[in-house]
């Protein structure tokens, strides 16, 4: 990163792009006579080599009559050597904001803004977004500040100008903004004064970087991945005649799927009962997996002239720091006219096109697509998700991604219509901003599972900025702007997942009465969640108002109007939570009857059972399962609702009620969570979507 311009040729970059800077005047020897055009109270700033931080080093003064100039800049130069000096009028006092740019190695350019000056460092008190940014996305991170309240006025004080904060952020950070034209590094204001009739910008740093290269590269027709998860028959490369391997294994899996299936062997006329050819070259497939040493793997690829997709099983290259290698591969794949998923990866599953990676056959064809980096984690979230009951249409793994990306899969799914909602692991996207354009432009539920999120990412620290910048905090980003839902953990990637799956296609109360014309009942309450969480014990729904809170779902207060029909079926309207009685003695059909009576205000409904108890104080699943089928029943007649269960304690029940409970929801498309937390996690997911 080189060194900056002074601060006086950066507050000029500002002015033209119409961001309000103090008047000032520049004095590089004595001459401060020149400032007497200014209005007082003056500050004094020193600029020069190595004055990056000039209040650290002693480089500002504030508060200057003109006749002070001369001594205040005198004492500078005994502890500077400042090239010369910047003179401006004082702003009014107000709330001090920072508004910043950097740019992301994956992502590009990035806006920060938050609260600045001296409480930058100690609140780190910020929001980030993708560049360019909305105004909408302007004010989202504004209000999203633990100070926000402070623009509103505080403790009597005036309420900032927000339009005009918006506006010098819109003029760094937006469309036609500051960023196109900046050459980031960072970029940095800090602080800007926001008050009763304005804004403006204080103090300014600018640190370029390296060019980047803005010519776009060509582009590639977008592929069709349907030959890639429907092949009409499949390769593979690698498995031996005398010693099992990985490639032996694979021809095992699709075996018990009944594709179509060739092995590729120099010599062989068969591996292990499949027909065999010399090379890829022979091979009429749609499909090749390749299982070989990774020095051999580009020599492969290049047979493989008439095959759309061929799959690099093995590792050894750029995740090993052998870019050579894998540079080597993909320009062997190009000269084939192949695409190639990997290296480094495991695979595809699709039930659909009888392609797997993982044994035991494949599970029933749904709507879940999952695009991962890691082969494991996949093989993890197929087996464990449809033990759950999730369904999928296309799983595939990408590994070092050299060719075919997660966006360019992202876009093809968006299309595809066996594809409902889209899963994403991802550690390097490749292409952050193709991501992030595919992820916009997506559609559908994405859900976004991120590896290495915790890591402070490679960027520099010369500015607050930089220091305030976190792989973390961009992909929430990436998140908050385009839709998308962040989660932290394998077990709620798969549970959003379910969620979506089971209410994807459920249209919602509010927009039931939108279509009808009439906003439906509690709509004028702005900002409302409209869910419900219904179930027995105060202890449990105490806890669970406390999970809908940390996953940021608001439970709004019942309806006034209902309470006295709830009364009417001896239930006892505290709150929401509602306190009703599920358990062996309790009449099943009375979570429907609640339902009925709150009909209109609530988009979700979610259930919550002590199994436990169902057992410690009965002594059959018949009650458990009378309760389910009441669920399934009240889904069955109520379209415009979604409704969630969480079976507490689940693991108190005798051996195979579980199951039962599972394959009563799911063939009432009820997704069923062990845990409140996990609930709150899917809930909150589909509000932010938008499920319809």
């Amino acid at each position: 990163m080189t060194a900056g311009p002074y601060e006086h040729e950066v507050k000029a970059l500002l002015a033209e792009a119409g961001v309000p800077v103090p008047r000032g005047v520049v004095v590089r020897g004595d001459g401060f006579e020149i400032a007497r055009e200014l209005a007082g109270p003056l500050v004094l700033k020193a600029f020069g080599p190595g004055l990056t931080h000039k209040s650290e080093s002693g480089g500002v003064v504030l508060g200057l009559a003109h006749e002070e100039l001369g001594a205040a800049a005198a004492g500078m130069r005994a502890r500077l050597e400042p090239a010369g000096f910047l003179v401006e009028e004082q702003a009014e006092a107000g709330v001090e904001l920072i508004v910043g740019l950097v740019r992301d190695p994956a992502f590009g350019p990035v806006l920060l803004v938050g609260l600045g000056g001296v409480w930058t460092e100690a609140l780190r008190d910020s929001a980030l977004r993708l560049c360019p940014v909305s105004e909408g996305d302007v004010r989202g991170a504004l209000a999203s500040l633990r100070g926000a309240a402070l623009l509103d006025g505080w403790r009597g004080g005036p309420p900032v100008d927000v339009d005009a904060v918006v506006k010098l952020v819109m003029a760094v950070g937006g469309s036609g903004g500051l960023w196109e034209r900046l050459e980031l590094g960072e970029f940095e204001l800090n602080p800007v004064i926001a008050g009763p009739s304005g804004a403006i910008a204080v103090d300014a740093r600018y640190l370029p970087g390296a060019a980047v290269n803005r010519t776009p590269g060509v582009a590639r027709p977008p592929a069709d991945f349907l030959p890639l998860f429907e092949p009409r028959a499949v390769a593979v490369v690698g498995a031996s005649t005398s010693r099992p391997n990985f490639g032996n294994m694979f021809l095992g899996f699709y075996r018990d799927t009944g594709v179509p299936l060739v092995a590729v062997h120099p010599t062989a006329a068969e591996v292990g009962g499949v027909p065999a050819v010399p090379s890829l070259a022979h091979a009429d497939v749609d499909y090749a997996l390749v299982a070989v040493p990774a020095e051999r793997c580009a020599e492969v690829v290049r047979q493989a002239g008439g095959v759309p997709f061929v799959q690099v099983m093995s590792g050894g290259f750029g995740e090993a720091g052998r870019q050579d290698l894998e540079a080597e591969l993909v320009a062997a794949a190009r000269a084939a006219g192949t695409r190639l998923l990997g290296p480094n990866c495991m695979g595809v599953y699709c039930p659909r096109g009888r392609q797997t990676f993982v044994g035991g056959g494949t599970g029933p064809a749904g709507a879940v697509a999952l695009v991962s980096q890691s082969g494991g984690l996949a093989g993890e979230v197929i087996k464990v998700g449809e033990r759950r009951g999730l369904a999928f249409s296309r799983v595939v793994t990408v590994g070092n991604a050299a060719d075919v990306t997660p966006a360019e899969l992202l876009r093809w799914l968006a299309r595809d219509d066996e594809t409902r909602a889209i899963g994403l692991y991802l550690e390097d996207p490749r292409d952050g901003r193709e991501l992030y354009e595919a992820l916009r432009e997506a559609g559908k539920p994405v859900v976004l599972l991120v590896g290495g999120r915790s890591g402070q990412g490679q960027r520099a620290a010369a500015s607050h900025t930089g220091g305030l910048v976190s792989d973390r905090r961009i992909w929430e980003a990436v998140a908050g702007q385009t839709g998308a839902t962040l989660v932290s953990s394998q077990d709620d990637l798969i549970g959003v997942l379910a969620y979506f799956q089971a209410h994807a296609t459920r249209v919602t109360g509010r927009q039931q009465a939108h279509a009808g014309g009439q906003p439906p009942h509690g709509a004028e309450s702005a900002g409302g969640e409209q869910v419900l969480v219904v179930g027995p014990s105060g202890g449990a729904s105490v806890l669970a108002a406390d999970a809908f809170d940390r996953a940021g779902v608001r439970l709004d207060p019942l309806p006034e109007d209902r309470l006295d029909a709830l009364r009417r079926l001896g239930v006892v309207a505290t709150g929401n939570p509602l306190e009703v009685p599920v358990g062996p003695l309790g009449r099943a059909e009375l979570v429907s009857d609640v339902m009925d009576a709150l009909a209109g205000p609530y988009r979700d409904v979610v259930a919550h059972v002590n199994v436990q108890a169902f057992f410690t104080y009965g002594t059959t699943p018949e009650p458990l399962y009378a309760y389910m089928r009441a669920l399934a029943t009240a889904q069955a007649a109520r379209p415009g609702l979604r409704i969630t269960l969480v079976t507490r304690n689940g693991e108190c029940a005798p051996a195979g009620v579980e199951d039962e409970v599972g394959r009563i929801a799911a063939a009432a498309g009820i997704p069923v969570y062990r845990t409140m937390e996990a609930a709150a996690v899917a809930v909150a997911a589909g509000g932010r979507h938008g499920v319809a």
